[in-house]
């Protein structure tokens, strides 16, 4: 993925879905507004149920020319023709994934709050890095991928970085000239109008 000038956006999944109910809510959120990329982050692991889905999303993404990750499972991608995968180990498989998915594949690596994975991530062969959550909650840890971490990689590092987990539209608004992609899951997919909810989250963008 290509870094722009203006962030682009980069859909999540929810981690539990129903692939038959969401595949239509989220072709009208792909046909509302122009996206980058989806990651299907289910938190199965029935490899039945993610292959389901996968093919479900795979077949509403493509119809758009729009490239479709999947969280961690790096075989299922290649197997069910995906356009690469998202790993969540902070880059320690990412030479693995790359040496298995070859050259044209996507491969992402979350790298929470850290730089220093993240620079190693970028060394193993990531095509991008993703950091987050950007917004505190009472889960995990509580560490925050605040704005001077993605200043900093902003300055130092040209490998494109997605910013993620408890966006708002005032952290939109601070982070979207650091920034390469948003990757906007939960802050939408619990409204009854998920693309209202993402035009209202990225409204200061325009």
């Amino acid at each position: 993925m290509d870094a722009p000038e203006q962030p682009q956006l980069y859909l999540i999944t929810p981690p539990v879905f129903d692939a038959d109910a969401f595949a239509p809510v989220l072709a009208n959120v792909l046909d509302g507004l122009p996206i980058a990329c989806i990651r299907l982050a289910m938190a199965s692991t029935d490899e039945d149920t993610v292959a389901r889905a996968a093919d479900a999303l795979r077949a509403v993404a493509h119809a758009r020319d729009i490239a479709i990750v999947v969280n961690d499972h790096v075989l299922l991608a290649e197997r069910l023709g995906l356009d690469g995968v998202h790993l969540s180990d902070a880059g320690k498989s990412v030479r693995a994934a790359r040496k298995t998915l070859g050259a044209d594949a996507i491969v992402g690596s979350f790298c929470g709050v850290s730089s220093h994975d993240g620079l190693s991530a970028g060394e193993a062969g990531a095509d991008y890095i993703s950091f987050g959550p950007v917004s505190g909650s009472g889960l995990g840890d509580g560490s925050v991928a605040d704005t001077e971490l993605f200043q900093w990689w902003s300055d130092v590092v040209e490998l494109p970085v997605v910013a993620e987990g408890g966006l708002t539209p005032d952290l939109v608004a601070q982070l979207a000239p650091m920034t390469d992609f948003f990757g906007i899951g939960d802050e939408i997919w619990s409204a009854d109008d998920p693309l209202s909810a993402l035009k209202t989250l990225i409204a200061p963008l325009d």
